[in-house]
């Protein structure tokens, strides 16, 4: 157990060290957050007048069943774009991982010779999304259970699919159909390390949650509403700077997870001892 946590932490720190050499990385997710906040604006008067219809069958607005065809084009749009810069970060990563010096215009550059690509790999992630929440949200409580399970198994099966895309000419099913036998050949029981990441950063969500309680606690015993305001704000901030940087880092963590994987050298100063034991078979 420890010894996987500490591997986690050897991963993390790996990754930082290409963050710390391209921090431009850092904007793919800048960008894919502030399209992904525009194109749901853009949905949000079919979303209200949605909700404000009355169906005969409820009787009550907003208390129809959900408009899945509605919610298929939302997590298809939101699917592409988030897909879409994902893969310029990951084309970036690999870059740098073989000893090139990757900019935010060369991440794009690969990401738009691909926009075809991940558009129908969009397409197939909207279909499984829209078909895991009819199954939650008509299965009652095994239902949800099952949809839980099932999206959990798909973000799994389908962790390198983007690596894949990026590096080779595929298309969506052989990218998924290729990033599931490389999870099954290389991680077995070691999938952990993937999740080490996860836990890292929600224990520096939860320490950093806790001082933000601290000292607007503080600041409102002394009866500082101003101070509190300005306490609320420079945190927002540092979350906001924190989840950048965790899905920076997932980006890079799956590019070099990729490059090992297919290597299985170390051909660019990824150090062996840290991501072999990764792909440690038991």
């Amino acid at each position: 157990m420890f010894d996987r946590l500490e591997r986690s932490w050897n991963l993390v720190k790996f990754s930082v060290s290409i963050l710390k050499k391209d921090k431009e990385l850092l904007v793919f997710p800048i960008l894919s957050s502030v399209a992904a906040m525009l194109v749901l604006a853009s949905f949000f008067p079919l979303l209200l007048a949605d909700a404000t219809v009355a169906d005969p069958a409820y009787g009550q607005p907003g208390s129809s069943p959900v408009n899945y065809p509605l919610l298929f084009v939302i997590y298809l749009v939101e699917y592409f774009v988030m897909f879409f810069f994902n893969s310029a970060l990951v084309a970036a990563a690999l870059e740098r991982i073989h000893g090139g010096d990757p900019t935010v215009k060369s991440g794009l550059k690969v990401a738009w010779r691909k926009v075809g690509v991940i558009f129908f790999y969009a397409m197939i992630a909207a279909t499984v999304g829209t078909i895991l929440q009819y199954i939650g949200e008509r299965g009652g409580i095994f239902g949800r259970l099952f949809s839980g399970l099932s999206g959990m198994l798909w973000t799994l099966a389908s962790f390198l699919a983007v690596p894949v895309l990026v590096s080779r000419n595929v298309g969506p099913i052989d990218a998924l159909t290729e990033s599931l036998s490389l999870l099954r050949r290389t991680w077995g029981e070691n999938i952990m390390v993937n999740a080490g990441m996860g836990i890292v950063f929600t224990l520096i969500y939860v320490v950093v949650g806790m001082l933000m309680a601290l000292l607007l606690f503080m600041a409102a015993s002394a009866g500082g509403a101003a101070a509190a305001i300005t306490i609320g704000s420079i945190f927002l901030v540092v979350f906001v700077l924190l989840a950048l940087v965790h899905a920076t880092l997932q980006g890079i963590f799956s590019a070099a997870l990729y490059h090992y994987a297919i290597d299985g050298e170390d051909d660019a100063g990824i150090p062996a001892d840290v991501l072999g034991s990764a792909f440690a078979q038991k």
